[in-house]
Order: structure tokens, then C-alpha cells, then sequence
């Protein structure tokens, strides 16, 4: 039985305690630390409709104190963010899984934080994992592991083609929906739309892998613009208006592109005919095209690969892993008596 705690229960918080609950047989939740107050004294059942009397808190400290074998944070994206959660569960003695994209690879947006924090879990004897299905999995660790068949390896495209319109309100800014084009070019250049979070991880996770040095990774922006009335629960979108971020980054060797990652994001695509995908290109020997038709769900995807990783994180070395680190990752089944 490993006990968990997650911290944070919006979308992927709520994802991940419903994986959790379908595994009574596996895990014991020892605790749900929520950042909302409104939510402070309800259960979980309450909260995600399922039978489960565990109380939610903003009491950190006190689920921390009953220990946890692993700690699930599932907040926010950038490290400054997510560091007020991560310390106090390293030095609380838990194990740690995180959503944070940041996290996925931390040394390329702040190596002097990940030293810190890899010997912080050293110190302690746990380890600290970023994980999830981008940055983590789709245009990263599946790349990966795609290589492990090639005698050479020259170059690397992949494209992730997905749909915006599960998601809510803060991700619409950040990816400049429901704009105009003028709005969204000033939100890129003010750094309020930012689009995709996480391509100079994945790219970093791939060159350490295979032993590329990237010198370089440039990124672009542009806007999606919509030529049809789309609309979700949180926003509407008229014709002319941006209905997503076209988002490209590229990893460079010198003058030799390495990496090549291409992530158009809008709300609604079938509106326009655009089907969702998941499509992989590795250029050496042997050539290999991967296509995966429609994408694996963000979401979905995100708080599986999280749950997943619980009984592969309990037996990790200690300090500051990345998905190359661990084994090969793949579903829990969960045990007899599960409901």
C-alpha cells in the first residue's frame, strides 16, 4: 500500500484523485491539500462525486506531517511557483511527482535550482520527478524511446496538433484565445501570451539523452486566426478573431538543427477540418514516422502519467530525476478488490 497526497485538486488535481481512488486495493489517500479556501473542510468525495471521506485542507503542514510515501503537486507550471510545495515535501521525507512544466527539466531554464533541490532530495533520501504528457511524454520521452531503435540519428521533427476546448479560463489568455491579431502579437511581445509551456525542456530532455549539445532553442508565436464562430463554456471566438497559438521551437547544434518541435493549440479545430494528432519524425538510419490520429488527450494524459509513476517513484534513487531517468514508464494495473 504506498500512501499519497496530492496537492492541488483543479482539473489534473481532481483527474488524479479519481486514478487513485479507482486503486483502493494500491494506495491510501493520506491527504488533499487544496490552495482554494473555499474548498477547506470539504471531502473528496464531495468535491469529484465518488465515495471518499478524506477532508481537503489548506493546512499543508499537517498532511505533510503524517508522511507520505509520495506527495502528487498538481498546481502550477513555472518553478518559482511550485517551490513552496516541493521543499516542504522534500523535507518532510516524500517522494515527489509533479505537473510542473518547468520541472520536466529544470536545468534549462535554471540549473542553479535544480542543483539546489537534487541535493535537497539527496539530503533527504527522495526524489523529485516533473512529469506529465507535454513536456514528459509526447514530444520528449516517447522520442526517446522511438531512438532506441536507430543506428544514427540526424535530426528529430515532431508535431502535436491538439484541441484547447476542455480547458478553462487561464489557459485561454495564455494562449491568446478569444483575441484579435493585434492583442495577441502585444500579449507575445508583453509575455502575457506565452503559448506552450515547456519547449526548452523537452528539447533539453532529448539532447541529454542522445548526447546532442544545444547551443541554441528559438521560439515563435503566431496566431491562429479563425475564419468561423467557435465557442467553448469560457470563451467565444468570431471570425477573424484567434482561436489558438501556433507554437514552434527549435534546438540547435551550431548552425545544425537538431530538434524541431511544432505545437499548433486552438479551441474547436474540427470547425475548420483540422483533426488532432500526434505525429513523430526521426531522420538517421533507419528513417522512422510515428502518427498517432487523434491526439492523446492533455489532460487525460497528464494525471495518468502522473498516477502511473507512483510505484515507479517509490523505488527511484534519490535527487532530482527526469523521465529519461526512470524505467521505462507504463500503466499501473490496479490490484485485486479494486472497484
Amino acid at each position: 500500500m504506498i500512501r499519497v497526497a496530492v496537492w492541488g485538486t483543479g482539473m489534473m488535481g481532481q483527474g488524479l484523485l479519481g486514478y487513485l481512488l479507482d486503486r483502493p486495493a494500491d494506495v491510501e489517500i493520506v491527504g488533499a491539500i487544496v490552495t482554494n479556501p473555499a474548498k477547506d473542510g470539504m471531502t473528496v468525495g464531495e468535491l469529484i462525486g465518488r465515495d471518499c471521506d478524506v477532508r481537503m485542507t489548506t493546512d499543508a503542514a499537517a498532511v505533510l506531517a503524517k508522511r507520505p510515501d509520495v506527495v502528487c503537486i498538481c498546481t502550477q507550471s513555472n518553478l518559482d511557483e511550485v517551490e513552496g510545495q516541493i521543499v516542504p515535501a522534500i523535507e518532510a521525507g516524500c517522494n515527489v511527482l509533479c505537473i510542473a512544466e518547468k520541472l520536466a527539466y529544470p536545468w534549462a531554464s535554471d540549473a542553479d535550482w535544480a542543483q539546489r533541490i537534487d541535493e535537497l532530495a539527496e539530503e533527504h533520501g527522495v526524489s523529485v520527478l516533473g512529469c506529465g504528457i507535454n513536456p514528459g511524454f509526447v514530444l520528449d520521452a516517447l522520442i526517446v524511446t522511438l531512438t532506441s531503435v536507430c543506428l544514427r540519428v540526424d535530426r528529430i521533427v515532431a508535431e502535436r496538433v491538439n484541441d484547447l476546448s476542455p480547458f478553462g479560463p487561464t489557459v485561454m489568455a495564455s494562449q491568446g484565445v478569444g483575441t484579435s491579431v493585434d492583442e495577441f502579437e502585444r500579449g507575445v511581445a508583453e509575455g502575457r501570451i506565452v503559448g506552450h509551456i515547456g519547449f526548452p525542456e523537452s528539447i533539453g530532455l532529448i539532447a541529454d539523452a542522445l548526447g546532442w549539445r544545444i547551443d541554441r532553442v528559438e521560439e515563435s508565436r503566431e496566431p491562429i486566426v479563425s475564419s468561423v464562430e467557435r465557442s467553448t463554456p469560457h470563451v467565444h471566438v468570431a471570425p477573424g478573431q484567434v482561436a489558438g497559438c501556433r507554437h514552434v521551437g527549435r534546438g540547435y547544434e551550431g548552425d545544425v538543427l537538431r530538434v524541431e518541435l511544432v505545437h499548433p493549440q486552438q479551441i474547436r479545430p474540427e470547425a475548420e477540418g483540422v483533426a488532432t494528432g500526434d505525429y513523430i519524425h526521426i531522420y538517421g538510419d533507419p528513417e522512422l514516422h510515428l502518427r498517432n490520429e487523434p491526439e492523446v488527450p492533455g489532460g487525460k494524459g497528464t494525471y495518468a502519467s502522473t498516477g502511473n509513476y507512483i510505484p515507479l517513484i517509490v523505488d527511484a534513487p534519490p535527487g532530482l530525476l527526469t523521465v529519461t531517468d526512470m524505467p521505462v514508464p507504463r500503466y499501473w494495473a490496479p490490484s485485486a478488490g479494486a472497484r
